[in-house]
C-alpha cells in the first residue's frame, strides 16, 4: 500500500475512531463497534472494508459474526501513524469517549 492511501484510511473520522478502539483489545465485533460508535452496521462495516484494503485491519469469522483486528504493521509508516493514534490523538475527547464506552459494555459471551 502507498502512503496515500495509508494518510487517507487515517483522514477519516469514523475510521480513526475504530483504529482508536482497535488499538483497545485484541479484537472486537462489529456488533460492539456499532454500540460504541453509535452508527449503523453497513457504515461501520464500510469503515472496515476500507482498512482491511490498506492493511491496517484483520478479519476473523466465527458464523455469521467478523471480529476485527489491528493488522501487524507492515512498514515504518504504518508504525509511526498507529502510535499516533495512541499517544498523540489519543487524549481528543471523542476518541476518550469512544473507549470509555466501550470500557463500559457489559462483558458476555461473543456475538451468540
Amino acid at each position: 500500500m502507498n502512503a496515500p492511501d495509508l494518510f487517507g484510511a487515517f483522514a477519516n473520522p469514523t475510521r480513526l475512531r475504530i483504529l482508536n478502539l482497535l488499538q483497545e483489545q485484541k479484537e472486537i465485533c462489529v456488533c460492539d463497534l456499532c454500540e460504541v460508535l453509535g452508527e449503523p452496521q453497513p457504515k461501520v462495516s464500510r469503515h472496515l472494508a476500507i482498512l482491511r484494503s490498506t492493511g491496517l485491519a484483520e478479519v476473523r469469522s466465527e458464523g455469521k459474526w467478523k471480529f476485527y483486528a489491528l493488522a501487524q504493521p507492515w512498514t515504518p509508516l504504518h508504525r509511526s501513524l498507529l502510535g499516533c493514534v495512541r499517544s498523540c490523538l489519543a487524549q481528543l475527547d471523542e476518541l476518550v469517549a469512544d473507549r470509555e464506552r466501550l470500557a463500559a459494555i457489559e462483558p458476555r459471551v461473543r456475538c451468540t
